[in-house]
């Protein structure tokens, strides 16, 4: 086998002696092995993958090069601001305050009506008709109902009559008691005669007042046919409809009045507040009362304590108390499950934080303080009363001292702070 070393690149020239080529070495031999490239002198494909390879990898390192000055040169400034300091934590911080703060005894209670009154008929008789609305308001003496009045206008007009007989009885023998008393002095009859004559003057008299009696409780009972409200409140439900026949010793009555103007609130306190309220008492002090709704969000009424009860339930540990609510709007309702909200004193002049500031450990009750390095301090306080979100503080602070209230949990003692702003416009919100 035979192999051309002439390329098909190479022009052929003509024959003429004065341009022949020079020469170029003896011909290749046709043996294969005599073809075998020396190692000394690569082809030329080979140096082309070579080169470009090395282009490639050239390429590769300036991409890289550039990628990495492009990443880490944004990050050289905060690089050298962090290691000036750590950051600032964000907090928010409000001023301790000097105000009043109202120190409250609060308790589960009921509203318990002053009077409640079971209506029933005080004669027998049939029930002709009711005059009052289910529901409805009534006032000290407004008809409630009305009985059957006739066999009592029958008693009446009996009794009237036994009463005229009697009278006239009365005064004959008045009129025969005269004449014998002349008689006697005549000596016209006997002793004896005036002194009988006497005697049956005394009898019709007493008969005479046995008949007023039975004319006067003939009255009551046509009164009693008419059932009026013995006082004012909120009438119940009807128990008895009109044509029933009722008595006097019926049980239900016939309907349910429960007095709402003033009405009374019932709660209980720990026995340990009870001193105080007692010292409060004794002195003549009037110690308001509020009653809120049972999640202790809307206002129901204000009252003022009445008295308390003679003794502490020894299974629970407390005493009950009794406060008296006009209740002009009928805003408390008989047996309302209320909270009610004792005012004992008010403390003039605290120191006053937050209630969200206060952090507790094992060593007492203690506050970050914001100092004016911006940095926090840990302050051990003295707790002294609370009031819904609001804490009176009587050691360890005092008026204008700023207090963390939000962002506590990642705070140390020397942490370097950072007060946000929202914390002064919330008061702008609320306005």
């Amino acid at each position: 086998m035979t192999h051309d070393t002439t390329t098909s690149s190479t022009p052929s020239l003509p024959e003429d002696p004065q341009h022949s080529l020079p020469d170029i070495g003896p011909a290749l031999p046709e043996d294969p092995a005599a073809t075998e490239i020396p190692a000394g002198d690569p082809p030329r494909s080979s140096r082309r993958w070579w080169v470009g390879l090395l282009v490639l990898v050239l390429l590769g390192m300036g991409v890289y090069v550039f990628v990495t000055h492009q990443g880490t040169a944004p990050s050289g400034p905060p690089t050298r601001g962090q290691t000036a300091g750590p950051r600032p934590l964000p907090v928010t911080a409000v001023p301790a305050k000097v105000g009043d703060l109202n120190v409250y005894l609060t308790g589960l209670g009921a509203v318990t009506p002053l009077n409640t009154i079971t209506v029933k008929s005080r004669v027998d008789g049939q029930l002709m008709q009711v005059l009052f609305r289910e529901g409805q308001i009534v006032k000290t003496g407004d008809v409630l109902a009305e009985i059957d009045p006739r066999p009592f206008e029958v008693q009446l007009t009996q009794a009237e009559g036994q009463m005229a007989r009697d009278q006239a009885l009365l005064k004959n023998a008045q009129l025969d008691l005269q004449r014998y008393r002349v008689l006697v002095a005549q000596d016209s009859i006997a002793k004896q005669q005036l002194d009988t004559q006497e005697s049956l003057i005394r009898q019709y008299e007493g008969a005479v007042k046995v008949d007023q009696g039975l004319i006067d409780s003939a009255k009551l009972q046509l009164l009693y046919c008419h059932i009026t409200a013995p006082i004012g409140g909120r009438v119940g439900l009807r128990l008895v409809d009109p044509g029933n026949i009722v008595h006097a010793t019926d049980t239900t009555g016939l309907v349910v009045i429960t007095q709402l103007q003033p009405v009374a609130v019932v709660f209980a306190i720990a026995e340990d507040s009870l001193p105080a309220v007692l010292a409060k008492l004794t002195a003549g002090e009037s110690l308001p009362v509020e009653a809120y709704d049972r999640e202790q969000r809307q206002k129901l009424a204000v009252g003022s304590l009445l008295t308390v009860d003679n003794q502490i339930d020894p299974t629970t540990g407390t005493v009950r108390l009794k406060a008296v609510f006009p209740n002009t709007d009928n805003a408390l309702f008989p047996n309302q499950f209320v909270n009610a909200r004792l005012l004992l004193e008010v403390k003039r002049g605290a120191t006053v934080v937050p209630a969200a500031a206060i952090q507790r450990s094992p060593q007492g009750a203690f506050v970050y303080v914001v100092k004016a390095d911006q940095t926090a301090a840990m302050r051990p306080v003295t707790i002294g009363v609370s009031q819904g979100d609001a804490t009176a503080i009587s050691a360890g602070l005092v008026p204008g001292d700023l207090v963390v209230t939000d962002g506590v949990e990642r705070l140390r003692d020397g942490v370097p702070v950072e007060v946000q702003k929202p914390a002064a416009k919330s008061p702008q919100k609320g306005s």
